[in-house]
């Protein structure tokens, strides 16, 4: 393994956890962030998806992050005055994560820069700003707005929209902007509610033929968001108390303190290539996209796990020369399927022209008497796990099972070579995702005999686990550090199918 750092640009919870993932594989990386300290300001990012939180406890502060926020199983969509449909989520087994949990960013980020703190592999450095990237065929160097020059064995660039390191390569980030602004506020007050939701108003006589998106956060603050038009002020509004009115005519004549406010465009962009020789781009440098079903952060941690075990792997020789490559290609469609459903959700939101405004119009129309239209709102289809079935890295499945692959927003996907592994309980009250990493792991049913392999751990899985892995009686699943299912195994020639497996997950086949 080479001695050399391997360079994060970007401080925020994608470029933290980053590094705490690296070191998790016994990889040093020194932490590059442009601004002077860390600024707590504002609720930014506050939806963190129950497998994301799995990331992050990776990272060592999944717990930490659902205890500072809020848990919430349900949501309620109306328009104008009506409620026209509910959503609640099932509750997760004991020791399991909760569907979805509201953590501020920049919590997340206070949690991670404490971890950061007591970990000796990972070097943060304030006041870092990157405005050079140059590399060759064994290392990366970085050159800082101070002109010194840090160099590692690669650069994760974790830097945001603005993102020197992708201005340095040269890449554009192509794609469109949204004409209607959104306006952002955190009020601390005391509301009434029987539990935590989410709540989405289409049409509300508090903002009449534009939407507010109401969200409960720690501490009796809420995120309330709301669609205003393209010439909106900000600072008129809040000057004139215009602003105040706006979150009165919300929440009603309750006493509140405002905590943060702010305008936003949305975007939906990205890089054409997530991998340059040795520079990985991850998150907002990578890509853009409506906030609405909150795949934003939860995407970019996604992205930065895939990153890190890759780059670990290929550093410490076990993961071979077309490794790296298929960061790209796995989390680059994944960034175009995001891309797709926040546009569909988008051009529900923020109709374009006459024909989108009156489909909408009918669809919510309907909603009001006919439970069918309902499924038919989009308000944001909530974050989830890409798939990876086509990934070179994947051993394929059946050709049926491919072709019958459910590919529509949170639908439940079985579990097929590709797809992340699901959890589930293991003896003396730990779970089976607890045994991925920071290596491939072989999930064997209770009738397997798996051939014993360098750097891959073995896991004995009961007849449960094993039918909830579809696997055989003596099948195995071949399970990937970031926990996706990379084969599912018959107990046919598993001294030559097993190896093969390997190989094909960590890039050498």
């Amino acid at each position: 393994m080479s001695d050399e750092p391997v360079l994060i640009v970007g401080a925020g919870p994608v470029g933290l956890t980053g590094a705490l993932l690296l070191a998790r594989h016994g990889v040093p990386s020194v932490v590059l962030e442009a601004l002077p300290g860390r600024v707590p300001a504002g609720s930014r990012a506050i939806c963190v998806q129950r497998d994301v939180l799995d990331v992050l406890e990776r990272a060592g502060v999944g717990r930490a992050v659902v205890d500072a926020g809020v848990t919430w199983y349900s949501g309620r969509m109306f328009f104008r005055e009506r409620e026209v449909f509910a959503q609640t989520f099932p509750e997760p087994p004991p020791g399991q994560f909760p569907p979805f949990v509201n953590t501020p960013q920049n919590v997340v980020e206070r949690l991670l820069v404490e971890r950061v703190a007591g970990e000796p592999l990972v070097d943060l450095r304030y006041g870092s700003r990157v405005v050079g990237v140059s590399q060759d065929e064994s290392s990366v160097s970085v050159e800082l707005s101070t002109g010194e020059f840090v160099v590692g064995s690669h650069c994760i660039a974790a830097d945001g929209s603005r993102s020197g390191v992708r201005r340095a390569l040269g890449l554009p980030f192509e794609g469109n902007s949204f004409d209607d602004r959104f306006l952002i506020t955190d009020i601390r007050a005391k509301l009434e509610e029987s539990v935590p939701e989410r709540r989405f108003y289409f049409d509300p006589p508090f903002n009449p033929g534009r939407q507010v998106l109401l969200h409960p956060q720690p501490d009796s603050v809420w995120r309330i968001d709301w669609q205003v038009p393209r010439d909106f002020d900000l600072a008129a509004e809040t000057a004139d108390g215009r602003l105040d009115e706006r979150i009165r005519a919300v929440i009603g004549e309750v006493g509140h303190e405002l905590i943060w406010a702010s305008a936003y465009r949305f975007h939906q962009r990205r890089v054409p290539a997530m991998v340059v020789g040795r520079v990985l781009l991850a998150g907002d440098c990578a890509h853009l996209m409506s906030p609405f079903g909150a795949r934003g952060m939860n995407s970019g941690l996604a992205d930065v796990e895939n990153a890190a075990w890759k780059v670990a792997a290929t550093r410490a020789g076990w993961g071979g020369p077309g490794l790296l490559a298929t960061y790209d290609t796995e989390r680059g469609a994944a960034t175009d399927e995001n891309l797709r459903v926040t546009a569909t959700t988008m051009r529900f939101l923020v109709p374009a022209d006459d024909a989108q405004r009156a489909h909408r119009q009918d669809v919510l129309t309907r909603a009001t008497t006919d439970p069918a239209a309902r499924a038919e709102i989009d308000s944001g289809k909530f974050s989830e796990p890409f798939w990876y079935l086509d990934s070179p890295l994947t051993t394929p499945a059946a050709p049926a099972d491919l072709a019958s692959f459910p590919r529509t927003p949170n639908t439940a996907r079985p579990p097929l070579p590709g797809v992340l592994c699901p959890d589930a309980a293991l003896p003396a009250a730990t779970r089976l995702r607890d045994t991925f990493g920071p290596r491939c792991t072989v999930l064997a049913a209770p009738g397997a005999a798996p051939p014993a392999l360098p750097d891959v751990t073995v896991v004995p899985v009961s007849a449960e686990v094993a039918a909830t892995l579809r696997l055989p009686w003596a099948g195995v699943a071949l399970v990937r550090p970031d926990g996706f299912l990379a084969a599912v195994l018959s107990s046919v020639d598993l001294g030559a199918t097993l190896p093969a497996a390997v190989r094909r997950a960590t890039g050498w086949a």
